[in-house]
């Protein structure tokens, strides 16, 4: 008589064999050798399991090259003709508080010539003179715009508001009108400037461009740091005041980019030279992103351009001279930019 156990292990693989056949004879050709990969789970596979290729889960885990934006909107201002060292002598307590939480520079560089609109078409288009073509300082219609993608054209091309609100006709030179939302040209005093946008402010800007022109109409007459160019500057922070306090009252503040700088400096009742006190400006960034710190790192008057798209998520164009300030966000420095030839 045959061992008992022995039958028993017998008739357990005569079953398996038999389960192993069946199933081998009941699975679809379409099944049994597929021409693609698909995902393996133990138990019953569900239809996203069974449907979903290897390669389409590796495309969508893969993150975008495109920057989550670190700010809503950004706010820039032009204190035109304003030296870094007019800030402490004026004195502008606005300003001077705003850098206490700021990223901030006294060193920052324009471009040569260092004149106003040659150095707000670097500004605002990221760019060096070769390329935006701006050599003209006075309003030409004729001339038309400065060359290439600018800011303007990158934001309103993304769905953004796009603003200028300006102290001088000619900054409309930097953009075609067709990348503009709102351009207001206000020939008065910067606390004037200030109240016409405050009477009609927008009402969800995505890239604002605020320009007071005064500082640097009273260095012309009066001198560099004299003591009428000095009074205008502390005027200029009471506008600066009034601004940040719409900021505030709108609730907005908090989530809004603000950038505080100049297209140059002067010396005695000019500029335009590459002297220091012509090419030297400040340059403030404060508000969503920003961690207060003052920057090592040399900023030039083209990395404004770079730094904003950079906050709102925007690809910055390959051929931008500017690049963003990542020091300012706390961020390791990729690169920085040169100095225009």
């Amino acid at each position: 008589m045959a061992n008992p156990r022995i039958r028993t292990s017998a008739l357990l693989l005569f079953s398996i064999f038999l389960l192993l056949a069946c199933q081998v004879s009941n699975t679809p050709a379409s099944t049994a050798a597929p021409s693609s990969p698909s995902l393996i789970s133990i138990g019953t596979p569900t239809q996203t399991e069974t449907s979903t290729p290897i390669a389409t889960l590796t495309e969508t885990a893969t993150p975008t090259l495109e920057p989550a934006p670190l700010a809503s909107r950004v706010l820039i201002l032009s204190i035109d003709g304003l030296r870094p060292d007019a800030i402490s002598l004026a004195p502008m307590p606005n300003l001077l508080a705003l850098m206490e939480n700021s990223a901030y520079t006294l060193a920052a560089q324009t471009i040569h010539p260092s004149s106003t609109l040659p150095s707000h078409s670097s500004m605002l288009t990221g760019v060096c003179p070769s390329k935006h073509g701006v050599d003209w300082n006075d309003y030409i219609p004729s001339n038309g715009y400065a060359n290439g993608t600018d800011l303007f054209d990158l934001s309103h091309a993304a769905g953004l508001q796009t603003v200028m609100h300006v102290g001088k006709e000619k900054l409309q030179q930097i953009t075609e009108p067709a990348s503009l939302d709102i351009f207001t040209y206000v020939n008065d005093r910067d606390l004037v400037v200030t109240q016409r946008l405050l009477d009609d402010f927008p009402q969800d800007f995505g890239v604002m461009f605020v320009h007071f022109p005064l500082v640097d109409g009273m260095g012309h007459v009066y001198g560099w740091l004299s003591p009428e160019q000095l009074s205008v500057a502390f005027r200029a922070d009471e506008a600066l005041g009034k601004l940040l306090a719409e900021l505030d009252v709108r609730g907005i503040r908090d989530e809004t980019l603000i950038i505080i700088t100049a297209d140059h400096g002067g010396h005695d009742t000019t500029h335009g030279s590459s002297l220091p006190e012509d090419m030297t400006i400040p340059w403030i960034a404060s508000g969503a992103g920003i961690q207060p710190k003052a920057l090592t790192t040399q900023v030039h008057t083209m990395d404004t351009a770079a730094t904003t798209a950079f906050a709102l998520g925007l690809p910055i164009p390959p051929e931008w001279d500017g690049v963003p300030v990542y020091e300012a966000f706390s961020l390791p420095v990729i690169r920085q930019s040169a100095q225009c030839q």
